[in-house]
């Protein structure tokens, strides 16, 4: 299936089939008549008198140099090269397709005055599997993502480091040659028109509203899982406890999953009568109103991010009137917040699973099940290591929750005394999303397991099915064994999707509320 680039925009969907699934993307002929057309008043202004911003004088702190027709052609190469200058290790392949990807479509929207080869040229490089190598460190998330996009940009003129569609490090000029292209040569403006938008930071941001769309409802089936390992209750969830009393809508949906997976289970039956217990520790009783203000998060910062996909960053900016002018768009500010705020709520769900699971492992409360869950206690550890890495997995995250967009150091002479620090922001999330699905997978583990010592009594349909599933390729109670390979099981089949599709094959849909 194909993307198309218009001067509509794109949807997140889009973005991530490009970024993730390679999908070939597509120009709209109306698209590259209104890139041409804005292109004239560009090159108009480029001939006159009148010195503009970004077309004939130089950038940043050196804005009010005028930069002579005979050097401008230099003036781009050099913008580029110079801002090329990232540090540290590669970035992920699917960042900087993102990145490159949100950057065409802003170049479609006709609003940067570039020509229509450089947005041919930037999608035939996606098109063709051809990756510029961009670098972790040089990107303060103001004046736009620099240096990851100079990266690209840098590619684009045939210059610079690239993968081919293996991830094989080879020559751009081989790389261009192979695919048919031609190495751009940047005119006026059109330097900056691919170096200044908050396209990695936003690209990040995407993926991670995608992956935590899917670990918000892994989160409420194992913690579904870990309250039937420990013969909790499922009253909790009812419906008249939620939306009507508290309306948060995603404590709601949360709750409504809760409540459908453990339908129909033996385990939560078992101990509705006779059990002294009053009510169930927070970390049980409690997870739909965590999980579900992290649902309610990540909605405002979907919101966010749709308003900032609807965007034509660029500086200077060309107007509907054909008017070139500065502005301030490129500071992330709005991007970076939400980064920001989706690291903290991933962090306390990572913490609520972690705390479900030590109890489970906790003989003095875990409702009688053996010491952490293992075969032969004192022989045999069970997952008492699997809880130290939940625990680092923690720590590690709660380090990670430490805002980055509170911070700014100014650079460019002054010039730029306030940035976002968004792409910094931006980096920390991917590390604290991974994280948060391999603290996920610890508790799928020990709550899998909590479920089975339950036997003969039997777990809810959704559950069992959830299981069946792990145990195709992660063993089940027994005797220690090497236990890396069970976790990063779980981690895989986590990241699948086959354990949300298990569950969902039994209850439908998850993260929703049927009205």
């Amino acid at each position: 299936m194909s993307v198309t680039l218009s001067t509509h925009g794109v949807t997140p969907a889009d973005v991530i089939a490009v970024a993730r699934h390679e999908a070939p993307i597509q120009i709209a002929p109306e698209a590259l008549e209104a890139v041409a057309a804005v292109r004239a008043h560009v090159e108009r202004l480029a001939h006159s008198d009148t010195p503009v911003y970004g077309i004939s004088t130089g950038f940043g702190a050196l804005a009010n140099k005028h930069i002579p027709e005979e050097q401008r052609t230099q003036l781009q190469k050099s913008l580029i090269r110079s801002h090329a200058a990232g540090m540290g290790d590669p970035v992920e392949r699917e960042v900087v397709r993102a990145l490159m990807f949100l950057r065409a479509k802003t170049l479609a929207s006709s609003r940067t005055g570039v020509r229509p080869v450089v947005l041919q040229t930037m999608v035939g490089l996606l098109n063709a599997g051809i990756t510029p190598l961009v670098r972790e460190y040089g990107s303060l998330g103001c004046s736009g993502d620099l240096a990851p996009l100079s990266h690209c940009a840098l590619v684009l003129m045939g210059e610079g480091e690239a993968t081919d569609r293996d991830g094989v490090l080879r020559p751009v000029p081989e790389l261009f040659a192979e695919a048919g292209l031609t190495p751009v040569t940047l005119e006026e403006k059109e330097g900056l028109a691919l170096i200044n938008g908050t396209d990695g930071m936003l690209g990040q941001l995407l993926m991670a509203i995608a992956d935590l769309d899917e670990l918000l409802s892994v989160a409420d089936l194992t913690g579904s899982m870990s309250v039937e390992a420990l013969l909790g209750t499922d009253q909790a969830f009812r419906p008249a406890l939620h939306l009507p009393l508290r309306p948060h809508p995603g404590q709601a949906t949360s709750a409504d999953d809760m409540f459908r997976v453990l339908a129909g289970s033996a385990i939560v039956a078992s101990h509705r009568e006779g059990d002294s217990r009053v009510q169930d520790a927070y970390s049980l009783r409690c997870s739909p109103q965590v999980t579900g203000g992290a649902r309610d998060t990540v909605d405002h910062a979907r919101l966010v991010a749709s308003r900032e996909l609807a965007a034509a960053i660029d500086n200077p900016v060309v107007l509907e009137d054909g008017t070139v002018t500065s502005n301030g768009n490129f500071h992330g500010a709005p991007v970076a917040y939400v980064l920001d705020f989706l690291a903290i709520v991933t962090a306390d769900l990572a913490s609520l699973a972690e705390r479900r699971t030590d109890r489970m492992l906790d003989v003095a409360r875990s409702a009688g099940l053996p010491p952490f869950l293992a075969d032969d206690a004192g022989v045999d550890s069970g997952l008492m290591i699997a809880q130290y890495t939940q625990a680092g997995l923690v720590s590690e995250n709660k380090r990670l929750a430490v805002p980055a967009s509170v911070d700014s150091i100014p650079s460019s002479a002054m010039q730029e005394d306030h940035v976002s620090m968004g792409w910094h922001a931006a980096r920390k999330l991917r590390k604290s999303v991974d994280n948060l699905r391999r603290v996920l997978a610890v508790e799928l583990v020990a709550s899998a397991r909590g479920i089975e010592l339950r036997a003969p009594l039997t777990p809810s349909p959704a559950t069992g099915a959830v299981i069946t599933e792990l145990r195709k390729t992660a063993e089940g109670p027994g005797p220690d064994r090497y236990l890396a390979p069970d976790l990063l099981a779980a981690e895989a089949a986590i990241a699948s999707g086959a354990i949300l599709a298990a569950a969902e094959s039994v209850v439908g849909k998850l993260g929703r509320t049927e009205a």
